[in-house]
C-alpha cells in the first residue's frame, strides 16, 4: 500500500490515482499521521456493498457450508484418538 503526504498527494494526484487504481489503497497522512485512503471505484463499490456486520457473517457462513460440501464425511475419521485415557485421582 502506498502512501503520501498531503503535500506530495497534491504535486502526484493522477500518479496515486492510478497507484490506486492497479495496486490497491493509497494512505494520505500529515505530519506521518494517516489522514485519508484512496482506493479504486470497483475497491470502493465492493465495500460500499457490504451492510454491516451480519451481511457479512452471513457471505462467511455461506462460504464455509460450500467448502464443507466438498470434504468427505470420512476425512478425519482416524485423527482421533478414541482411548478412553488415563485415570485421574480425586
Amino acid at each position: 500500500m502506498g502512501e503520501y503526504s498531503v503535500a506530495e498527494a497534491r504535486r502526484k494526484l493522477s500518479l496515486i490515482l492510478r497507484e490506486a487504481e492497479t495496486q490497491g489503497a493509497v494512505t494520505i497522512t500529515r505530519r506521518g499521521r494517516p489522514v485519508a485512503v484512496v482506493l479504486s471505484f470497483e475497491e470502493y463499490a465492493r465495500l460500499r456493498g457490504q451492510r454491516g456486520f451480519w451481511a457479512a457473517y452471513q457471505r462467511l457462513r455461506e462460504e464455509i457450508d460450500k467448502v464443507r460440501e466438498e470434504i468427505p464425511p470420512d476425512l478425519f475419521e482416524d485423527v482421533r484418538d478414541r482411548t478412553p485415557g488415563r485415570k485421574v485421582a480425586l
